[in-house]
């Protein structure tokens, strides 16, 4: 009876190990993949502040060349509408005058139609340059952030992935560490019961040859 439950204890002591080392073992799964589960949504996220990036980009882009195209039409139309009065007046001023038949007067006309074209022209080069000027900034500022927003991506995707590794090697040392100590312990045990089942026989086999020796010598006396 009494060998009976000092293996039962001996048993239930095993299974709370392997109890204790399912746990570890449970555990460890579940931070690697919390861990991995965060590291996915940090990347997602990431990527998609990314794409909106590019997206802002191209919007901004789109945007600008429309507004910039918009302002340029309205106001060549304008400096026309404008030079184009200006020319009439005058040559209608310059006709109630002497008319632009003789040569002075054509001359005059002359030279209004051509300071207007002048005009209209310069403003035309002047409006589509500051237009284009301001269109290229605009790129160039937004371009420089979305580069920005790109490499801080890419380092904090490097930085996670490299936290994310270190966690799992961090782990799986530590999985190692435990499996290697209960490994000991239950070899200790192991060896522990064999040291004790020696023990016993020994004391067994000595008690048995002094009862024998006794018996031999209180034979010998008795004869005697």
């Amino acid at each position: 009876m009494q060998a009976d439950r000092h293996r039962h204890r001996h048993t239930d002591r095993h299974i709370d190990w392997k109890a204790a080392a399912a746990v570890v073992v449970v555990v460890v799964v579940v931070v690697v993949v919390v861990v991995v589960v965060v590291v996915v949504v940090v990347v997602v996220v990431l990527v998609v502040v990314v794409l909106v990036a590019i997206l802002r980009v191209v919007v901004v882009v789109v945007v600008e060349v429309v507004a910039a195209a918009a302002v340029v039409v309205v106001v060549v139309v304008v400096v026309v509408v404008v030079v184009v009065v200006v020319v009439v007046v005058l040559v209608v001023v310059s006709s109630s005058r002497g008319g632009c038949s003789s040569r002075s007067s054509s001359r005059g006309c002359c030279s209004i139609v051509v300071v207007a074209v002048v005009v209209v022209v310069e403003v035309v080069i002047a409006v589509v340059v500051s237009a284009a000027a301001v269109v290229v900034l605009e790129v160039v500022v937004v371009v420089i952030q979305v580069v920005a927003v790109v490499v801080a991506a890419i380092v904090i995707t490097t930085a996670a992935v490299v936290v994310v590794v270190v966690i799992v090697v961090v782990v799986e040392v530590v999985v190692v560490v435990i499996v290697v100590v209960v490994v000991v312990v239950v070899v200790v045990v192991v060896v522990v019961k064999v040291v004790v089942a020696v023990v016993v026989v020994l004391v067994i086999v000595i008690s048995a040859v002094v009862v024998v020796v006794v018996e031999v010598e209180v034979a010998i006396i008795v004869v005697a």
